[in-house]
């Protein structure tokens, strides 16, 4: 399948700092090993390479990696996020000072690989839905990465769940059980007047029911078995969005989409996914 997006690139001041702080990390009190061995005037041509199949993501927070040791670093960008990498493709180039470009390497590759492992997952998962179930991710993510992952997920094709407890509101089951019962719960936000969609996890098909019943916008089918699944989303249609969460797999994807539910989340794409094989490799000039 064909995945067409339109990618709005990160604003560069949500990964700046970020990436400052990792240079940190890997520095220190100075990369011993380049500082001894190579010329401060030393210039160097860079390449990243793809070693894997893969769906590139954080190029840009790569780059940040290498600007930010070398702000003359002239950056060319062949493959950019989003795009479909086979073994061997030259995803950038790099040209600038070599004690820049060694001393950031690491730090760029944690990134680009990293993120570029779960726009690769997630577009697994994408294909195999097929167009007919919208995929989502969840705040499993990264502390302090969340914004860098969830765009490493648009990268791959999916949409974004909440970006944070502020962004939507999710009835869980201790929300339940701390209020009593769904329909207390909620009550007691419709009294909010909260101008977001109400969404309840429902365990069982008694509570897809209570949840109806007390008017929730989208029912959350957790850990449900695909035949229950079906029912719940027979129930719901025309009374309430339905989203498929928990035991989610590839193999599953299929019988999953053809459910009928609107959006199935998977806390695997950012949480599990394995990261891309890049390698950045430098020649002198």
């Amino acid at each position: 399948m064909t995945v067409s997006l339109v990618l709005e690139p990160l604003e560069a001041g949500m990964y700046r700092e970020i990436v400052r702080r990792a240079l940190a990390e890997d520095f220190g009190w100075g990369d011993v090993t380049t500082e001894t061995v190579i010329e401060r005037d030393q210039k160097a041509h860079g390449v990243l390479v793809a070693k894997s199949r893969c769906i590139i993501a954080g190029l840009d927070i790569a780059s940040e990696a290498f600007r930010q040791m070398d702000p003359a670093v002239v950056v060319t960008v062949h493959s950019g996020d989003g795009t479909n990498c086979e073994p061997g493709t030259v995803v950038a180039e790099y040209r600038g000072y070599a004690a820049g470009m060694l001393t950031a390497e690491r730090t760029a590759l944690n990134f680009v690989q990293r993120l570029s492992g779960i726009a690769t997952l997630t577009r697994q998962f994408v294909d195999a839905a097929a167009g007919r179930i919208t995929i989502l991710d969840t705040r499993k993510t990264t502390p302090l990465l969340r914004a860098l992952e969830k765009y490493a997920v648009r990268a791959g094709g999916a949409q974004n769940h909440r970006t944070g407890l502020d962004d939507g509101i999710l009835i869980k089951d201790n929300h339940i059980r701390l209020a009593g019962n769904v329909g207390r719960a909620v009550t007691r936000m419709r009294k909010a007047n909260r101008e977001m969609p109400t969404e309840v996890e429902a365990q069982t098909l008694d509570q897809v029911n209570e949840a109806l019943e007390a008017g929730a916008d989208i029912v959350l089918l957790d850990n449900m078995s695909t035949s229950e699944i079906g029912e719940a989303v027979n129930r719901c249609r025309g009374r309430a969005k339905t989203e498929i969460s928990g035991g989610v797999t590839l193999t599953r994807m299929a019988e999953l989409a053809a459910t009928g539910a609107d959006f199935v989340s998977i806390g695997a794409l950012t949480h599990s996914a394995p990261a891309a094989d890049l390698s950045f490799e430098i020649e002198p000039v």
